[in-house]
């Protein structure tokens, strides 16, 4: 039976902030495997702005790099039980609220899936079935990061990322 884990935003800096300039996509979050093959399972993301429209919106864009992200600050994800061992993935996070973002791993930086959310509203991904969950083998060398993008400069957000280990 796989182990669960989140790691949210919250853990580094209470809110995010896309680029200062519109169409920007900015690495916000990096998640290498450790030990444990592991995958992604759900993205949860919240807009905090305050009295915005619907049209304004966030996204948030998953990429698959062959070699792993680096810098950014190194979390602890949490357990979604009490009674899981520690995770071995090793998830980091770019400081500032983004600012500062993790580097880009190399070797592709491939599309692999997203969610968009209004900027003062929720919007959220799960796997469908355990064949959608995004995965990474303990030997594999690289990471899946989070970008994020907005078309309007400097939009807030949190977000949250699900992944488990087998």
């Amino acid at each position: 039976m796989p182990f669960c884990y989140e790691t949210q935003s919250q853990m580094n800096s209470p809110t995010y902030s896309t680029s200062a300039t519109p169409g920007t996509e900015i690495d916000v979050f990096s998640i290498k495997a450790g030990a444990r093959s592991m995958g992604i399972h759900a993205l949860r993301a919240h807009g905090r702005g305050a009295g915005l429209t619907a049209l304004s919106s966030i996204e948030l864009n998953l990429k698959l790099w062959t070699t792993a992200s680096t810098a950014g600050t190194a979390l602890t994800p949490s357990p979604c039980a009490v009674a899981a061992p520690a995770a071995t993935a090793v998830p980091r996070i770019g400081t500032g609220g983004g600012v500062n973002p993790v580097t880009p791993g190399s070797g592709g930086g491939t599309y692999r899936g997203g969610i968009g959310f209004g900027a003062s509203g929720p919007g959220g991904w799960v796997a469908s079935n355990p064949d959608d969950v995004k995965q990474l083998d303990g030997t594999n060398a690289g990471s899946y990061d989070l970008y994020s993008a907005s078309g309007t400069a400097s939009m807030l957000y949190a977000f949250y990322v699900g992944h488990t280990e087998y």
